[in-house]
């Protein structure tokens, strides 16, 4: 039985745990604030958390990335996978990788292509660098859709800001475009066409849209933030991602 430790119990990591458990995997999880999961067997020590587990997935706030791998990958046996599941820039991953590199543990950068809530463990996930094969060794069978790509830790990470730029940029304009229809009392109006535009199950997305952007503001306007990040070292025009960075800075700094 493949041994799993989540580490991080928030949404998308509690649903992870419940679903490979419910796949057959003797799952673990650690949350360093203590957080409770329903279903999920909690540990609260992180040495013993991780204790013999064949795969480690961080599922963590991008800003404790780093740090939360540095205290995790010294912990692991050799034969370990640490997997990082968060969205974050190039550098947070390759730092990530360093510390596997520098224990002898390999570490797959993991990209999130759908929302967890929807598929929880059966999410479309990309990943790259030199524990991405093993990662997709040990997820396949329990039903979790894996695409290795060639390459080092960051460059799943990359691809998955490029597709940030139109997914949190749709979310901005549909906000926008909300908002000044209920200015002018056109709001249903307009989220009715807006569905109709989304085709079947429309309106479901066009609500999810603005209701996750607003419940997940402080992370998303990160995931922006990186995202224009890397468009501008690329040399890219970020135009509309500029535009995106601006409302998510709003809805953030209005609470």
């Amino acid at each position: 039985m493949t041994r799993i430790t989540v580490i991080g119990l928030g949404e998308a990591g509690s649903l992870y745990a419940r679903g490979l458990r419910a796949a057959g995997a003797e799952v673990r999880g650690y949350d360093r604030r203590d957080r409770a999961a329903d279903g999920v067997a909690q540990v609260a020590d992180l040495a013993e958390a991780v204790s013999g587990a064949d795969l480690v997935l961080s599922l963590v706030w991008a800003r404790t990335a780093v740090e939360v791998a540095q205290e995790a990958i010294p912990l692991l046996d050799r034969s370990a996978v640490f997997a990082d599941l968060n969205t974050a820039a190039r550098e947070v991953k390759s730092a990530v990788a360093a510390t596997g590199a520098a224990h002898g543990v390999a570490v797959a950068d993991v990209a999130v292509l759908a929302r967890v809530p929807r598929e929880a463990g059966r999410t479309p996930l990309l990943a790259s660098g030199d524990g991405a094969v093993r990662f997709a060794a040990l997820l396949g069978p329990l039903g979790a859709p894996v695409e290795v790509m060639p390459g080092v830790a960051g460059d799943a990470a990359q691809l998955k800001l490029l597709r940030s730029v139109f997914m949190k940029g749709l979310a901005a304009v549909v906000i926008e475009g909300l908002s000044a229809a209920r200015a002018a009392g056109a709001e249903q109006w307009l989220h009715d066409q807006m569905a109709q535009e989304f085709g079947p199950g429309g309106a479901a997305k066009v609500d999810h849209l603005v209701t996750g952007t607003y419940t997940h503001i402080e992370r998303r306007e990160r995931e922006v933030r990186d995202a224009l990040a890397a468009l501008e070292a690329a040399g890219q025009h970020a135009d509309m991602t500029r535009a995106t960075a601006t409302w998510y800075r709003r809805i953030l700094a209005d609470g």
